[in-house]
């Protein structure tokens, strides 16, 4: 029998199994949720992380029960890098995954994270109306791979020492940038960089692995960077840095389920895409508030440092990505074609 306190924490390890329906004592279909970041609750925490539980209550909700899903954040159900290769293989259903971390299986994927391409939020979505987004949507797919949310995030950097702003500030630091594409650019630079997902960034920062850090508003929060850093360099205003994080889900596993219940989990993707966007620009303000709170110095980016770090990588980073594959230089073309 176990004691109360193997209970408790028995329950405290669990994730989170979101179950619907009047009278239903199994769901027909438990989908099994993945992401990196911090656990919350629905209405409390990353809003990459209530995104995902929104995500299952509503399915689950609009399904009547068929559909149950299970959270797991933290990358406690798998390794960060994992998730990707683990639904093309439909062994994980759903994750909210940054999407350039797939680069080194899929390198076509890093356009999700192309220095100086993406310079709003707007810009960012409406990828998914136009021709780069079919072409992105089609290359995934047949590679296994079904995007249910567009989620794009702008980023900033977070400093040991010295504010990292303009190109040359980056000179002798040691830098994650969070691609290869921004590595290339940080290189240019004169930076060392440093390959490593954000929620690894914490322990690189304090032990002096990483000088500086570059990542989303919200990981910047949710990893407490501020705990280990001087200085902040927000993207509020305006930033060379947006990576596409999407909520992604295994074809292969999407394919097999009722039309209605592809509908259903189709449509709540869709949904949440407001969601997303104001979760990420909410974050861009907060991120200040906490570095300020925590004796950081905070500075912002302008267009035309923006620009500075642009002409970099339209040397370097860009037309690298568009010589790799056909694809590349497709994505990359039609990527261009939208506008600010």
């Amino acid at each position: 029998m176990l004691t109360r306190r193997q209970a408790l924490t028995a329950a405290v390890a669990a994730p989170a199994i979101l179950r619907f329906g009047a009278g239903t004592a199994q769901a027909a279909t438990t989908l099994k949720i993945s992401h990196q970041f911090p656990g919350g609750t629905i209405d409390k925490g990353d809003f990459r992380d209530r995104l995902c539980r929104m995500f299952a209550a509503e399915v689950a909700k609009r399904s009547g029960g068929e559909i149950a899903a299970v959270v797991y954040p933290n990358s406690s159900l798998m390794k960060t890098h994992a998730q990707f290769s683990a639904m093309r293989k439909g062994a994980l259903d759903i994750s909210l995954y940054p999407l350039p971390y797939a680069g080194s299986e899929l390198p076509e994927t890093n356009i999700g994270l192309m220095p100086g391409l993406v310079s709003t939020y707007d810009q960012g979505l409406r990828w998914k109306g136009q021709p780069v987004g079919k072409a992105l949507t089609d290359f995934l797919a047949d590679k296994s791979i079904i995007i249910l949310t567009w989620v794009w995030q702008a980023g900033g950097v977070a400093s040991r020492s010295r504010p990292m702003i303009a190109p040359e500030d980056a000179k002798g630091l040691k830098v994650r940038g969070g691609s290869r594409e921004m590595d290339m650019v940080l290189q240019t630079a004169g930076a060392a960089v440093l390959s490593v997902p954000s929620n690894e960034l914490y322990a690189a920062m304090r032990t002096g692995a990483c000088d500086a850090g570059i990542t989303s508003s919200t990981s910047l929060i949710s990893f407490r960077l501020e705990e280990v850093a001087r200085s902040l360099t927000s993207g509020a205003d305006a930033s060379y840095w947006f990576m596409m994080e999407p909520l992604l889900m295994s074809k292969t596993i999407f394919d097999k389920l009722p039309k209605n219940q592809q509908d259903i989990i189709l449509s709540v993707g869709a949904e949440l895409e407001a969601f997303g966007k104001k979760g990420a620009q909410d974050d861009d303000i907060e991120v200040a508030k906490v570095y300020e709170k925590a004796g950081a110095k905070v500075s912002k980016l302008d267009k035309a440092t923006v620009g500075k770090w642009r002409d970099i990588a339209r040397d370097t980073a860009w037309r690298d990505y568009s010589a790799r594959t056909a694809t590349s230089a497709n994505l990359l073309k039609l990527a261009i074609d939208v506008s600010v």
